[in-house]
């Protein structure tokens, strides 16, 4: 596993407790507080996503707008990484083109 890029912290300053997400069957390790575009870049991997064209994607903008960012978290694809806190168990995977959710087909 790479070294963390996470930034070292203030004395007064504490990371929530540790958590393991699950990113494409590889244990990751993140903690409570932090989102999964943190926890993914903090583990150095940079691509969340690829494009119908095969184009690397990546966290853009960090605040929700871009949708740059998506990945697939237990199964529920066009998740936004960077809106999504990370929690025990979670499962993410890097999401390749265009994803179709049930709400766009109507319901189901």
């Amino acid at each position: 596993m790479a070294a963390s890029r996470r930034l070292k912290l203030r004395p007064a300053l504490v990371r929530g407790p540790e958590v393991t997400i699950q990113l494409e069957g590889a244990p990751l390790r993140a903690h409570e507080g932090e989102t999964v575009a943190a926890a993914l870049m903090a583990a150095g991997h940079g691509v969340t996503r690829r494009t119908v064209g095969g184009a690397p994607r990546g966290v853009y903008c960090g605040m929700g707008v871009c949708f740059e960012c998506l990945v697939v978290v237990d199964g529920i694809p066009n998740t936004r990484a960077c809106m999504t806190w990370v929690r025990e168990g979670m499962e993410v995977a890097r999401q390749d083109g265009l994803r179709a959710t049930d709400d766009a087909l109507g319901g189901a």
